[in-house]
This record gives structure tokens, C-alpha cells and sequence, in this order.
């Protein structure tokens, strides 16, 4: 996983309006946790979700059991000054996602748009991987979303995988049921478009 200076460095240096990945509202994410059909006292958990706007749609929406995971201090206050008294709702949890010890089986629904990209090493898939079979319920719904095949292979000056739908699934393995794939372009704040790849897993029981 890359350095926890790297990301506070980019959180401090620019608005949280001018990164790459910056979303004035995350509509595919959105209208794929809608599609879950899970309730609004459901447990969802965004990892990575920094300064994401995701949150405040999602607590707009009426959903009353939010976390939301990142590496960076910085990027976890400014979504928080930015929410304000409403971020009390929400668990903030500053953490490595493949180091950190989440409760087991606490959440029906896992977001990560852009985390699992940067994890080059196979050993930092494998610990992310096992952190979603810990944390999320049996049956429990997975949302990743990484760089498409033909998306960029560097971001924020950091090299990244990229992905096809089935390789992405491929990744997580026969525990995790693939529903549905999209993909997204995003046209980030500097005037580029960058491709996106999402699947929408479902946790096998077991």
C-alpha cells in the first residue's frame, strides 16, 4: 500500500475539488447501493472514501449506518467540515485497508471506488481481500470500482492495475458472486476522461 504521507501530502496541497477523482455526486455508486435493495438501517461501509461526496448523499437519502475508511487524516476532516453536524452519524475510521481489524460480519454493504487500483502487490490484494470476507455479512453486498483495461496506468504519480470485469472478480474468487458489471467514464476536474471499471458482488453464505 503506498505511503500514509503520500495521500496527506495530496490532501493538504489541493482542494478536495481539484484531485482527479473528485465526484460532485458518485451516481453510479449511488444507483448501484440503491439496486442492492438493502434498508436504510443497513451497515455501509465506504473504503477509501476520503473527502467523497458519497456520504453526503447517502445520509441525504435517510441511510443511518455509515462508515467511511482512509488512509488520510486530511481527507477524513475535510469531509467532515464539509457535512458538518450531520458527520456525527457517521463512523470515521483512519486506516490502512490492509492492516486495519474491522469487526467481523459488521456490514451489508462494502463501496470502494478507486482504493483497489493502487494495490500492486499481490500480498496487499490478498490482505484487502481477506479484510472484505472478515467485515462484510454473509450475503453481503461488494461494490469495487478500479481503472478499466484501457484507463490510466498512473494516478496522483503513482502507478496503478488495471481491469476487466472478469479479471477484477477473478481477484476476490469463488466466495464473491459477480451480479453485474459497468463501466464509467469520468471526466475528472482538469478536462480528462478516465475509464472505469465497476462490479457488484454478492458474499456467498457459507
Amino acid at each position: 500500500m503506498q505511503s500514509k504521507t503520500h495521500w496527506e501530502t495530496v490532501y493538504t496541497s489541493k482542494a478536495t475539488t481539484d484531485v482527479s477523482w473528485f465526484q460532485e455526486h458518485a451516481e453510479t455508486s449511488l444507483s448501484i447501493i440503491q439496486a442492492t435493495g438493502v434498508g436504510k438501517e443497513a451497515a455501509i461501509i465506504d473504503v477509501g472514501g476520503g473527502a467523497s461526496t458519497l456520504v453526503d448523499d447517502l445520509i441525504l437519502r435517510g441511510y443511518r449506518d455509515l462508515s467511511v475508511l482512509d488512509l488520510s487524516a486530511a481527507a477524513l476532516t475535510a469531509a467532515r467540515q464539509r457535512i458538518g453536524a450531520a458527520s456525527e452519524k457517521v463512523d470515521w475510521i483512519e486506516a490502512d485497508i490492509t492492516q486495519v481489524e474491522l469487526p467481523t460480519h459488521r456490514y451489508d454493504v462494502w463501496h470502494d471506488r478507486a482504493v483497489f487500483h493502487f494495490l500492486t502487490a499481490p500480498e496487499d490484494r490478498a490482505a484487502y481481500v481477506a479484510a472484505v470476507m472478515h467485515a462484510i455479512k454473509p450475503g453481503g453486498h461488494v461494490i469495487v470500482s478500479t481503472f478499466a483495461e484501457d484507463g490510466p496506468d498512473k494516478c496522483s504519480g503513482l502507478p496503478v492495475m488495471r481491469y476487466r470485469a472478469d479479471q477484477l472478480h477473478a481477484e476476490f474468487g469463488d466466495h464473491f458472486a459477480l451480479l453485474k458489471h459497468t463501466k464509467e467514464v469520468h471526466h475528472t476536474p482538469a478536462g480528462k476522461d478516465q475509464k472505469f471499471i465497476y462490479c457488484y458482488c454478492r458474499k456467498v453464505a457459507c
